[in-house]
This record gives C-alpha cells, sequence and structure tokens, in this order.
C-alpha cells in the first residue's frame, strides 16, 4: 500500500472558494480587546428579531425532543395566505443558500450553463460548481443596473438557469418590474429563472417587482425570499422559495428531511404576522440610507443609491486600508474585494447611532489621511 497517495476529491470541487462572511463580533472583540464592536458587515437586521419570534421560540422551548414537521406545513400554510399562493409552491429551506443550492442539484447537468450577474452573491456560483455547470458571468453596467439585453445575449442552447438577484448584493440596484416582465417573455421556456429577493421588504420604488407575480402567472421562475433580513432572524437560518407546483415538487426530491429545525419555523410563522416590526425595521432602515447619502456627500465620496439595507461606498485605491482602520477601531464593514470592487466597501445599515460611529470613525481616518499627504 502506498500512504503517499491523496484521497482525490471531485475535480469541480478544486473550483470551489469557502465562502467568506463577514468577520463576526467575538472574533474582533478577541483580537483587540474591546467590549464594544459595531458591526455594519453582514446586512443584519440592527433592530434584532421580531419581539412576537422571541416568545414563540420561548414556548417552543419545551417540544424540542420531538423532529422538527419535514414539509414545514404551518408555515407553508401562513406563507399561502399572506403571499396569495398555494401552500404546494413553497419549499422552506435552511436559509437562502440552501434553496440555491437545492436548485442546482435539481436542475443542472455537468456543462449546462448559469448566468449570474456580476458582481453579485457568490452563492450561485458554489451552487454550479457543486454539479460541474458553466457559469457565464454577465456584467453590470457601469450605473451597476441591470442590463436585460446583455443578459439575453449571453442565452446559448446550454443555459439551464439564468440568476438574477434584485436588489443586488452588493450594489443595492434593481431591476423594475417592466423589464423583469420583458425579460421573462424572452427567454426561452427551457430556462429556470431564481429571483433572489432576500432584501424585497426595503424596496421603496414604485416600480419593483418581487416576482411573486410571475409565479402566480405561472412563467418557469423561482423566488428566493428570507427570514434572516427584515424580520430579523439570520441566526436561525430559514428562508422559502415559491414557484410553480411542479418546480417544488422537483426541488423537494433533493431536499435532506428535517432541513429547517422546529424553533426556525415557529420563529418564522410569528415574524411573518409582526408587520410593526417589519414597518420600523423599514423606516430604521430607509432615514440611516439618507443619513449615509447626506454625509457621504459631505465627505464628497461616490456611493450607489441602494434599495437596500446596505450601501456599496466608492473609497478608492486606500480602501482596504480604510476597512482595516476602521475594524481596528471596532466598526466592522465588509471590504468588496472578493466581488471584484477593491476600491469599495459595502455597509449595512445600522441605528441611527451606529451608522453616526461609524461616519464619524471615518470622517477621522481620511482627514488623517488628508493631513498625512499634505505634509509630504
Amino acid at each position: 500500500m502506498d500512504d503517499h497517495k491523496e484521497v482525490k476529491a471531485r475535480n469541480t470541487v478544486r473550483n470551489i472558494k469557502p465562502y467568506t462572511p463577514g468577520k463576526p463580533i467575538w472574533e474582533l472583540q478577541q483580537e483587540l480587546g474591546l467590549s464594544k464592536i459595531i458591526k455594519l458587515a453582514s446586512n443584519e437586521n440592527s433592530l434584532g428579531p421580531s419581539p412576537k419570534a422571541l416568545e414563540a421560540i420561548a414556548a417552543a422551548l419545551p417540544d424540542i425532543h420531538r423532529y422538527p414537521d419535514t414539509r414545514a406545513s404551518s408555515l407553508r400554510h401562513a406563507l399561502a395566505s399572506k403571499l396569495d399562493l398555494a401552500p404546494e409552491q413553497f419549499i422552506l429551506t435552511n436559509g437562502g443558500d440552501e434553496l440555491i443550492t437545492l436548485v442546482s442539484e435539481a436542475y443542472l447537468e455537468p456543462e449546462d450553463e448559469i448566468i449570474v450577474l456580476s458582481p453579485s452573491f457568490s452563492e450561485y456560483e458554489f451552487g454550479a460548481h457543486l454539479m460541474a455547470a458553466r457559469i457565464i458571468p454577465v456584467p453590470l453596467n457601469e450605473q451597476y443596473e441591470i442590463d436585460i439585453d446583455a443578459l439575453l445575449a449571453a442565452v446559448s442552447e446550454r443555459t439551464k438557469l439564468l440568476c438574477i438577484c434584485s436588489p443586488n448584493n452588493p450594489t443595492g440596484t434593481y431591476l423594475p418590474g417592466p423589464l423583469l416582465q420583458k425579460l421573462l417573455d424572452a427567454l426561452p421556456k427551457r430556462v429556470l429563472v431564481l429571483f433572489d429577493a432576500a432584501y424585497n421588504h426595503y424596496v421603496t420604488a414604485s416600480d419593483y417587482s418581487s416576482g411573486l407575480e410571475y409565479v402566480r402567472a405561472g412563467y418557469p421562475i423561482v423566488v428566493l425570499q428570507t427570514f434572516s433580513k427584515i424580520y430579523g432572524l439570520a441566526g436561525l437560518r430559514v428562508g422559502f422559495g415559491a414557484a410553480r407546483e411542479d418546480i417544488v415538487q422537483q426541488i423537494l426530491k433533493v431536499k435532506e428531511p428535517f432541513n429547517v429545525n422546529a424553533l426556525a419555523q415557529t420563529a418564522a410563522i410569528a415574524a411573518l404576522d409582526d408587520d410593526e416590526h417589519v414597518l420600523r425595521s423599514l423606516e430604521l432602515t430607509v432615514q440611516g440610507r439618507e443619513q449615509l447619502y447626506h454625509a457621504l456627500d459631505e465627505l464628497q465620496l461616490t456611493y450607489t443609491r441602494s434599495m437596500s439595507n446596505f450601501v456599496l461606498v466608492e473609497l478608492g485605491v486606500d480602501a482596504k486600508s480604510i476597512y482595516e482602520q476602521l475594524l481596528s477601531r471596532g466598526i466592522i464593514v465588509r471590504y468588496a474585494g472578493a466581488w471584484q470592487l477593491p476600491h469599495h466597501v459595502r455597509v449595512s445599515i445600522g441605528t441611527q447611532e451606529e451608522n453616526q460611529a461609524l461616519l464619524d470613525e471615518l470622517t477621522a481616518i481620511l482627514h488623517q489621511s488628508d493631513s498625512v499627504t499634505s505634509l509630504s
């Protein structure tokens, strides 16, 4: 037996880069010995979870020795009532990320093509790599808007899946409803559209579509939504897909049983009914966006106006250094180098006080840099 031979992973696994999340609070606390950390890196709800969800979790704790409902029936019925679809048109998943993987496993063959936006959420590419499919990136335009003509031009005979994030992560830009309609009507019916609307609750534009109307109309589309953002349940990992029943049935074939835990299901049902928390979260985000815009204008920094709970900010060639200096001061934002945007950071919207703390530190860093430059 040759002890020097290695067990080899699948070839396609070599193409997979592990997902890099925003630096967690506890890690920075340990590194710097700081008691107060402000995290504006992972697009979380700075108001916290729905109070109704917390109450529901507490009430459900005595039953956690039981397995969860593998089909999340109560939650599917609650979603059906809220979103005007049939319960059979929903699949519940361990966060939106699992849905992306399941769609890939259910529909992609080796050498099939998947069209993705660039820059956008990296998990679409993860699912494609997993199934040895080919990734066709389509750049956003210069204003980081989605170019449907470019998307349609990228479609080939091998195209199986087209992924659209709207509002898009990390740019915060969105695809207007009329353009989504035009795209869906122009696509071959053999192409499945994965429409990631994880941030839909933050949109204030009147011409936005979450994609659900096209599920109701029978288009080959899977709409992804999540309880991790405006509902504040990121730590419980619960998301869902909405699609035609025949599409849902195919995805269910590759789903693991008991993929969404019992507390997550219970909390999601309660959060779905907490309109007050959703409204407060939206108001905080809209006010926070304007707070950032005003200050960034004063600092003469370029940014992209967002329909989400984050803002993409251009800091220039010193972006990574500024990101690291903010870290050293206990403020976590997301450096955008992973999206091939090395001059940018993505800033999640926090509370008014958290936003102001970031702006104060950013101002100090920029003024310090100006002073050094003038001295040299």
